[in-house]
């Protein structure tokens, strides 16, 4: 059996045709997974648990849940868009939730999974705000806001952020290969999986004379995309499957 990643699906009311093809691959590859690990940006953004009143939410939890309800373990790792994604919204989908890095053996290899945004350290702004947004207090004042509020604020941020993409140097929204060796190093691992940078590929390295891999998932905007890992090694696979 295979153990299969996913990151930067970015669901979201306004691409309807992106949920069905996540809803098809839950019923469809991750079916026949050991573990179906999420490494973060599963929804376009997330303003707190009790959004699961909200019809579109509600019906991606459903979906979770039904797979973890054949007995197909599912993780979920926050990204940069649904950090706020706590214990009530996994509890319902069925999903154990993973501190970001996180690292688990698969197929005998030392495999470190992270979201990616740690590892886009020349982008000192983006760190910046990533660590005030993560803290416990500023997300404890956050949450006890109204919902529509939350959302309106959310709303403001992401179009700061685009705003910001389009005159940031490219470079800079990229892993740091110091970052890349730093964390591999550290955790003793042979594999690193990671999205957010939107850029699906394998990168091979050589660390302490040691061959590594550093695997970057595919994001979901046009298409779908998975990483399958088993004994054999990993490859990246499109979604649908091409014919």
């Amino acid at each position: 059996m295979s153990t299969l990643f996913i990151s930067d699906l970015h669901l979201c009311p306004s691409r309807p045709w992106i949920a069905r093809l996540f809803r098809d691959f839950l019923a469809g590859p991750a079916r026949g997974a050991e573990a179906l690990y999420i490494l973060g940006d599963l929804f376009e953004y997330w303003a707190g648990d009790d959004d699961l009143g909200d019809a579109f939410n509600a019906d991606v939890c459903a979906a979770l849940r039904t797979l973890s309800d054949t007995g197909v373990p599912l993780y979920f790792m926050a990204g940069n868009r649904d950090f706020l994604i706590g214990e009530r919204f996994a509890r319902a989908a069925g999903m154990t939730l993973l501190p970001d890095p996180a690292l688990i053996e698969v197929g005998g290899v030392p495999t470190l999974l992270m979201h990616g945004d740690t590892l886009c350290t020349d982008d000192e702004a983006y760190q910046a705000f990533r660590l005030e947004v993560r803290s416990p207090e500023w997300q404890q004042a956050f949450l006890a806001l109204p919902l529509d509020r939350r959302k309106a604020q959310i709303d403001a941020l992401r179009r700061e952020s685009e705003s910001q993409k389009r005159i940031k140097p490219i470079d800079i929204m990229d892993a740091n290969p110091a970052a890349v060796l730093q964390g591999l190093t550290f955790h003793l691992s042979q594999r690193l999986i990671h999205g957010h940078t939107h850029r699906p590929a394998l990168h091979r390295l050589e660390i302490g004379g040691q061959g590594c891999e550093r695997w970057v998932l595919p994001d979901w905007y046009e298409e779908g995309g998975y990483l399958v890992c088993d004994g054999g090694g990993c490859r990246l696979q499109h979604w649908p499957a091409a014919a």
